[in-house]
């Protein structure tokens, strides 16, 4: 079925209806009434809860690959999916251009966030101090987040990389502008192919995982979370002692001992 620029289909099944309507708008009330409930009940938990101190070396470059490649990752979905074809083409963008730019730009934030996102479930599972804090939201949420973009990737290099094309902005973007504008266009993603129809799904579930995940944190430094600093531990200096005229030397803490 060419979907590239077909007209949508008048009518949508039982299924399609469950599927691409209400298990999307759940995640969504769930999405926005968990934050305002993980706010309220657990607001000093509203951190990633850092593990620098027990393993750094892989964090050192799992943490800004991941960071980096999900937040150009982000911004690529924002423009593919909630901003419509015609106002790229009006601006002298050509679909052209747009999927071009987009696959291998895509590509590259998708390997590099692919790459931060295996260090960090790595030093995660080798890393036995840091396997054992492990609690049961983080279990969930790295194979959640694994494989939304996993399944992300695949799609992209199966059907736009190595494929002969699909144009999921006649599809799948009408189907998401359409839940946020409460038109939804069940159709349009049902004839979407396979590995594009879980990618949606998946990223959906992210969504109502969200709030009661470590991902909370995002809310907490969107703009300069890339700027932010390590947390730097250092040891406690041994007290120094100075000496005294009576011969004898007092230390820093200002108790004396015999010299």
């Amino acid at each position: 079925m060419n979907t590239a620029r077909s007209p949508l289909a008048a009518s949508a099944s039982g299924a399609d209806l469950l599927l691409w309507v209400a298990v999307p708008y759940i995640c969504l009330a769930v999405f926005a009434v968990g934050h305002v409930w993980r706010y309220r009940q657990d607001q000093f938990g509203w951190t990633s809860r850092t593990t620098q101190l027990l393993e750094h070396r892989w964090l050192r470059w799992g943490s800004p690959l991941f960071h980096l490649g999900a937040f150009m990752v982000i911004a690529g979905h924002v423009v593919g999916l909630a901003i419509p074809d015609s106002w790229t083409e009006a601006v002298g963008i050509t679909e052209h251009a747009y999927h071009t730019t987009a696959v291998w730009a895509g590509s590259v934030a998708g390997v590099a966030m692919v790459a931060g996102l295996g260090m960090l479930c790595a030093r995660r599972l080798l890393t036995r101090r840091i396997r054992l804090g492990t609690d049961r939201s983080d279990k969930f949420l790295f194979p959640l987040l694994s494989a939304t973009v996993l399944l992300g990737i695949t799609a992209t290099a199966a059907h736009n990389v190595f494929g002969a094309g699909y144009d999921y902005r006649s599809t799948v973007s009408v189907w998401f502008r359409g839940l946020f504008v409460l038109q939804p266009h069940p159709e349009a993603i049902a004839g979407a192919p396979l590995l594009f129809q879980l990618h949606a799904l998946t990223a959906f579930l992210l969504f109502a995982a969200w709030p009661f995940t470590r991902l909370v944190h995002v809310w907490s430094a969107p703009i300069g979370y890339l700027a932010r600093p390590y947390l730097v531990y250092r040891r406690r200096t041994a007290a120094v002692a100075a000496p005294t005229a009576g011969g004898r030397t007092r230390s820093a803490s200002g108790s004396r001992r015999a010299a």
